[in-house]
């Protein structure tokens, strides 16, 4: 296959090319047919020239492909593209994002080992550290992600790998990723982190310190509700010492098709992303007055408490906002039912306006205990805001919180 276009050398000229161009063409790889939309190797493994060549190509003394496990050129593409976006050395696709951020918080560690992670998390994250880790043997400490002092204390007792996601889900908390970095480089440990709201377009967690970056690819990056990936972000010598033994033994692998809809879906990313985010920022101005809302979060309202950090590291508030009713959870339910244009569904970072219930589905695997210690109750709503009109979208929230 023929390697990327951008002069003599392919690399560096992809490397100098804006974002919109990195998010088209990056990792562009043709075969000898010369086609312009990406090419589906839907193949589980490979032929080899010889019994010579396989033990080398196995042995990783020459390049080349020899198990989907392990990856396949769709995949390829998608891993150049995304460390182009992201400003990262090395990449590693996986069936889901689940598997992306799992992989990224166990493969570094061992028995013995100690993690401190933000007290917002998605409830499946939290789930693993709470959990698993204790049958590991390794210990797991949450701590306020906005209170620095804890954070230094924490850190500074010794640990091995830090998780923190900012925006936080499901009520967009706010970490401060360089400051939180400094800390981790000065103890030793690895800063992982969940950018999977704000997306590369509106935040470089590498630039502000971070050493590793999970994706739920299944969000803005697909962003059109069809397919399960994930992504691993980091530099080539840890992803090669610490990512690739485990990935490939442990077999997390993104299918080939799956690793093309993603391809396809980051040539327009960062339309959706900024279009979305506008009419989010104005959703949540527009239902914040109505007297059934107790409190809107979003990112980049002054009213948000960690407005400060997010308006610091992201361009713009995201497509995301939180907000709560007044009559907790019956309320909440009430709004949910009666949205006729937005679609209660528990995903995001999707083309359609997307609505749910935290604390019933997707951080309903945590105790009522572990949803207040991160602000959650009963009566709050997640919105994922799409690319419909914004007219209709006000009208179809507002209007359900009339009939509340």
């Amino acid at each position: 296959m023929a390697d990327a276009p951008g002069g003599d050398d392919p690399e560096q000229g992809a490397k100098g090319w804006k974002p919109a161009t990195r998010a088209v063409r990056g990792g562009l790889m043709r075969s000898q047919f010369g086609e312009i939309s990406e090419a589906i190797f839907l193949t589980s493994g490979y032929a080899y020239d010889s019994a010579e060549q396989a033990e080398a190509r196995m042995a990783g003394k020459e390049e080349g492909f020899v198990y989907s496990r392990y990856g396949s050129p769709t995949a390829e593409m998608l891993q150049q593209r995304l460390c182009l976006i992201e400003g990262a050395e090395a990449c590693r696709v996986t069936g889901s994002g689940m598997g992306a951020i799992s992989s990224a918080i166990l493969a570094p560690l061992k028995a013995g080992d100690r993690v401190v992670a933000a007290t917002a998390l998605f409830g499946s994250c939290r789930w693993i550290l709470a959990n698993q880790m204790p049958k590991f043997g390794i210990e797991a400490v949450f701590v306020d992600g906005a209170d620095m002092a804890a954070w230094e204390r924490e850190i500074g007792k010794g640990c091995q790998l830090v998780l923190i996601e900012s925006p936080a889900n499901p009520l967009l908390d706010g970490v401060d990723i360089a400051a939180v970095a400094k800390l981790c480089k000065k103890a030793g440990a690895l800063l992982v982190v969940d950018n999977v709201f704000a997306t590369p377009v509106l935040q470089r967690p590498l630039e502000l310190g971070a050493d590793v970056i999970a994706y739920s690819a299944t969000k803005h990056m697909d962003g059109q509700g069809r397919v399960l990936a994930g992504a691993i972000l980091t530099t080539e010598k840890y992803m090669s010492e610490v990512y690739d033994p485990w990935l490939r033994h442990v077999g997390p692998a993104c299918s080939p098709f799956n690793a093309w809809v993603v391809l396809k879906g980051l040539e327009t990313m960062q339309l959706r992303v900024e279009a979305q985010s506008r009419t989010a920022a104005r959703l949540a101005d527009a239902i914040a007055a109505h007297p059934a809302v107790a409190a809107v979060r979003y990112p980049h309202r002054k009213d948000h408490p960690h407005y400060e950090i997010h308006k610091k590291q992201m361009k713009s508030g995201g497509t995301l906002l939180a907000m709560s009713l007044k009559g907790g959870q019956a309320e909440a339910f009430r709004f949910l039912n009666g949205l006729k244009i937005a679609d209660i569904c528990n995903n995001l970072g999707d083309t359609k306006t997307l609505a749910c219930h935290p604390s019933t589905t997707t951080h309903r695997a945590l105790s009522d205990a572990e949803q207040a210690a991160m602000g959650l109750d009963r009566s709050w709503v997640r919105v994922s805001v799409g690319l419909e009109d914004g007219d209709d979208l006000e009208a179809d929230f507002l209007g359900a919180l009339s009939a509340v």
